[in-house]
C-alpha cells in the first residue's frame, strides 16, 4: 500500500469513527425526546456532552488535519475520485471552522442544550419564558462567541445560516423574502376578504388516538416509508432523525380533536425520512451520507406534506380509507368540502399549523427576530413582546401566553439559530421541483388519484435523494430544474391552488 492509499484508508477509517460517535449521539437525542424518565435528563445530557466532545475532538484532531493537508496536495487530490474529492471538501469545512472553537466550549454548550430542550418542554407547557430564558441567554452568547472565534465578513448572521444552508446569505435572504412577502401579501389579503371560508368544524371532533396512529403508518406505507428501517413516535415537537439509511425515524404529535395536526405532520416528516432512506448506499460510511441542506431536506417534507398531502387527487384516493377509520364522523362530509377544510388558509398564531399561504409570513417573523438578536438590537429578556410585535405586525394576531408565542417552537433550545429560513426556502425549491416533476411526469396528479406514489419517490430519489451530501445545494436545484432558485414557482403554485379554493 503506498503512502497515498495509507493516508486515504486513515481518512476514511477516521470518518467511520466519528460516525459511530454520531449514531450513538444521535439515539440518545432521540430517547431524550420520546421517552427517556425526566430524572434522566441531567445525567445523560452530560453523557450527550462527553460523546458530542470526543467527535468535535475527533473532527479537530491533529490526525485529521494531517490527513486532510496531505490529501489536499495537488498530486494527491488528482488521484481521488468525485466521492473522495467531496468527502475531504466537507472534513476540511468543519474542520477549518470547528478548530477555531475551544473544544471545552463546545462540549459545555452539547450539555446546556440538552438540557434546555427539556426545560423548554416544561416551560412551553406552563407558558413561563422566565424558566427557559436563562438557558436561552447562554445559547445566545455562546453563539456570539462561537461567531466571533468563527469569523464573518459582513454580518455575523450569516456564519449562521450557511451552517445550515450553504452559500445562503442574510442579503439572498432579504432579496428572496423581500420577492415573495410582495406577492403573497395581497394573496392573504384577498382570502381573508373572501366571503367563500370553507367550513373546519368536522376536523375538531374527537378522532381516537389509535385510530390516528393507525392511519398514519398506513399514509406513510403508501409514501414509500420503509418501515423496517425507521418507527413512527409520539413526541409534543414533531422531528425526523437520520440514523443511517436503515434506521430513520420520525415522530409526530397526537392532538384528539384536531385531526390534521398528526396527520399533515407524519406526512411532513415523513417526507424528510424518505430522502434520508433513500441516499445511495455507496455513500454508507461516508460524511456524505445525509440530506445536503436544511433547505433541500425542507422542500421534501413541504412537498409531501403541502403539495402530495394536501392535494385533491391525494384525498381521491385516500378519503374513502379515512371516512372508515373514523366511522360517523365524516360520514356526511364531501370530498370538495374535505380537501377545502384542509387547506383552509387564515392568519393564525402557531407555525406547524398554519396553512401554505401564511406559513412563509411564520418564517419571515422568525428570521427578522433572529437577526435583531445576533445584530444585537433586542435581547432574550424582550423576546415575548417582541415575538408579539412581529404577529401583530405580519398576521394581525397576538398569543394570549408565551407557550403559543415565543416558546411554541424546540429550535433555539438546541441552539438551531439560521435554520429556520430554511422552511420557506424549502417551498420555494419544492415548488420549482415541482414544476420539473410535472414537465417530466404530466400524468402526476393522475397517479397520485390512484395511491401510484412509487414513480414520484423514483423520480426524487433519482434527481435528489440519491446524491445526499455530494452535490450542494445550488448545484441540486440547477441540475434539477435548469435555473438557480425562482420564487416566482411558489408564488405561482399557490394562485393556482388557492383561488379556485376561495373563488378569488
Amino acid at each position: 500500500m503506498s503512502a497515498f492509499e495509507q493516508r486515504l484508508n486513515d481518512f476514511q477509517k477516521l470518518i467511520k469513527k466519528m460516525i459511530a460517535y454520531g449514531e450513538a449521539v444521535g439515539l440518545m437525542h432521540w430517547d431524550l425526546r420520546t421517552g427517556a424518565p425526566k430524572k434522566a435528563v441531567e445525567g445523560r445530557s452530560q453523557v450527550i456532552g462527553q460523546l458530542s466532545g470526543e467527535l468535535f475532538r475527533l473532527s479537530t484532531s491533529d490526525e485529521m488535519g494531517a490527513i486532510l493537508e496531505e490529501l489536499s496536495r495537488p498530486d494527491h487530490e488528482e488521484r481521488l475520485n468525485r466521492t473522495q474529492k467531496k468527502m475531504i471538501a466537507v472534513a476540511k469545512k468543519e474542520y477549518d471552522r470547528s478548530k477555531k472553537i475551544p473544544p471545552d466550549l463546545y462540549q459545555q454548550y452539547v450539555v446546556l442544550t440538552s438540557q434546555a430542550e427539556s426545560v423548554w418542554e416544561e416551560a412551553k407547557e406552563t407558558s413561563d419564558f422566565a424558566k427557559f430564558r436563562p438557558y436561552l441567554e447562554k445559547i445566545v452568547a455562546t453563539n456570539l462567541e462561537f461567531i466571533e472565534f468563527l469569523g464573518y465578513e459582513t454580518n455575523k448572521y450569516d456564519t449562521l445560516l450557511d451552517m445550515y444552508e450553504p452559500g445562503m446569505t442574510m442579503a439572498k435572504l432579504d432579496q428572496l423574502f423581500g420577492a415573495l412577502r410582495e406577492r403573497v401579501v395581497p394573496l392573504v389579503a384577498a382570502i381573508q376578504q373572501s366571503p367563500h371560508q370553507p367550513d373546519t368544524s368536522f376536523l375538531k371532533q374527537t378522532f381516537d388516538k389509535e385510530k390516528q396512529r393507525q392511519f398514519n403508518l398506513f399514509i406513510l406505507r403508501e409514501m414509500c416509508y420503509d418501515l423496517e428501517a425507521g418507527r413512527l413516535d409520539e413526541t409534543v415537537h414533531p422531528f425526523a432523525i437520520g440514523l443511517n439509511p436503515g434506521d430513520v425515524r420520525i415522530t409526530t404529535k397526537f392532538v384528539l380533536d384536531d385531526l390534521a395536526t398528526a396527520l399533515f405532520g407524519t406526512i411532513h416528516e415523513g417526507g424528510h425520512a424518505l430522502y434520508e432512506q433513500n441516499i445511495t448506499k455507496d455513500l454508507m460510511g461516508t460524511n456524505l451520507c445525509s440530506g445536503t441542506s436544511m433547505g433541500i431536506h425542507e422542500s421534501q417534507s413541504r412537498f409531501w406534506e403541502n403539495m402530495v398531502g394536501r392535494s385533491y387527487s391525494f384525498w381521491q384516493r385516500y378519503y374513502g380509507e379515512l371516512q372508515q377509520t373514523f366511522s360517523g364522523l365524516l360520514d356526511g362530509v364531501p370530498l370538495s368540502d374535505f380537501y377545502r377544510a384542509i387547506n383552509e388558509s387564515k392568519p393564525s398564531l402557531i407555525r406547524t399549523e398554519s396553512d401554505e399561504v401564511t406559513y412563509n409570513l411564520h418564517i419571515m417573523i422568525r428570521y427578522e427576530i433572529e437577526k435583531a438578536l445576533f445584530e444585537e438590537t433586542v435581547s432574550v429578556a424582550d423576546l415575548p413582546e417582541f415575538w408579539n410585535e412581529k404577529y401583530r405586525d405580519y398576521l394581525g394576531v397576538v398569543p394570549a401566553n408565551d407557550g403559543e408565542g415565543v416558546l411554541q417552537d424546540v429550535h433555539w433550545a438546541g441552539g438551531m439559530f439560521g435554520y429556520f429560513p430554511s422552511y420557506a426556502l424549502g417551498n420555494m425549491y419544492a415548488a420549482q421541483f415541482r414544476h420539473t416533476l410535472l414537465g417530466q411526469m404530466p400524468d402526476m396528479e393522475d397517479k397520485i388519484a390512484k395511491g401510484d406514489l412509487l414513480p414520484i419517490k423514483e423520480w426524487l430519489t433519482e434527481q435528489i435523494y440519491q446524491y445526499g451530501k455530494l452535490l450542494d445545494p445550488g448545484e441540486i436545484v440547477l441540475q434539477v430544474t435548469g435555473e438557480e432558485l425562482n420564487p416566482d414557482y411558489l408564488v405561482r403554485y399557490l394562485e393556482e391552488k388557492y383561488k379556485p379554493i376561495y373563488k378569488l
